[in-house]
């Protein structure tokens, strides 16, 4: 029988390089208005930072693929246009950054660039390395760039995102952009590797505080155990929980008025135990509460209610009493399943 590793490549290799990873459609702003989005995942070669060892909570790199020819790619942008119906929102995703040469040539960038020339916005990721006077100078003024700041704390970033780059590189990639009018999205991740849910808190909202200058648009989200990482380790030990939704809109209680920002969220797999996520019951009503809020910024829309908040702020100070940022409720299930063999 394959080894696990083994199947997986086995599995990727039938793929074909020519074609989307994925493609929706799904909601979001342009123009101050609410309007249709076109989403799609495009097959790279993959981020440069695998190489060093990625990211602790990024499992993307099964969405790239080895050798991804510029015609292969050119493949996928006419995948895409033979499902674009006019949507004002095109949103672009890769397995690591579109400015990167080596992952997206600039000559297939262009021929992007102008299929989508004709929407309010297009939207990409990069990291900051690739963002300079030369590349952000190339970039349509209906572009809007997301930056994977994560913390605005430098010892998060490297210990426990290990992201390989500082907050003060972020903050310099997006005010270059500011300084050419390109639009900036900001992601802050909710809850590291080795945080508390009061910790998660504390951060994202100092980190907030922090991108609001170079920030047009600040979209938190909370950390989704993906598949094949080493957050998945941790959690499969019992060593971490993802956090409460309650801890989500906590942070967005405390932010809202204190940044110019346009606040936001949309989980990966909420209501999952791998996602955000409360007892079950309440979740997709704060889940709904989330949404509502990131296209109106009311705080109003964050009230909702269930009896487990009193179980979350337990379970908060039960944390910082322990020191601890295991995932309590799977520890004392564990021992007592112990106790009873």
């Amino acid at each position: 029988m394959l080894g696990w590793g083994r199947r997986c490549r086995r599995l990727k290799e039938r793929r074909s390089p020519s074609e989307l990873e994925a493609l929706w459609k799904e909601d979001d702003m342009a123009g101050g208005e609410k309007v249709r989005a076109m989403v799609m995942i495009m097959r790279t070669s993959g981020c440069c930072w695998v190489r060093s060892g990625g990211c602790t909570m990024c499992g993307y790199r099964e969405a790239s693929l080895r050798d991804v020819s510029e015609e292969d790619l050119r493949k996928q942008l006419a995948q895409a246009l033979s499902k674009y119906k006019g949507e004002p929102f095109v949103k672009i995703y890769t397995s690591g950054s579109f400015l990167d040469d080596n992952e997206v040539p600039p000559a297939v960038r262009a021929e992007i660039y102008s299929a989508f020339s004709g929407c309010a916005r297009l939207l990409f990721e990069s990291r900051p390395e690739f963002i300079t006077e030369d590349s952000a100078g190339e970039i349509p003024g209906n572009a809007t760039v997301a930056l994977g700041l994560e913390s605005s704390d430098p010892e998060v970033l490297a210990a426990a995102v290990h992201k390989g780059f500082t907050p003060d590189d972020i903050r310099r990639a997006g005010l270059l952009l500011k300084s050419r009018g390109i639009g900036v999205r900001t992601y802050l991740l909710l809850k590291t590797p080795f945080m508390t849910e009061s910790m998660a808190i504390r951060d994202a909202v100092s980190s907030a505080m922090f991108a609001d200058a170079f920030s047009d648009e600040i979209s938190v989200n909370p950390l989704n155990v993906q598949h094949g990482t080493y957050v998945e380790r941790l959690w499969k030990r019992g060593e971490f929980r993802p956090p409460w939704i309650w801890t989500l809109i906590e942070v967005f209680r405390q932010l809202s008025g204190s940044v110019h920002a346009r606040l936001m969220s949309s989980p990966s797999g909420g209501g999952s135990q791998r996602g955000v996520h409360n007892c079950g019951s309440c979740d997709r009503a704060a889940l709904d509460a989330v949404e509502r809020f990131s296209f109106t910024q009311d705080p109003s829309d964050l009230e909702v209610s269930c009896q487990c908040i009193a179980k979350w702020k337990a379970y908060m100070e039960s944390e910082d009493l322990l020191g601890s940022p295991a995932d309590l409720d799977r520890s004392f299930e564990n021992e007592l399943t112990l106790r009873v063999l």
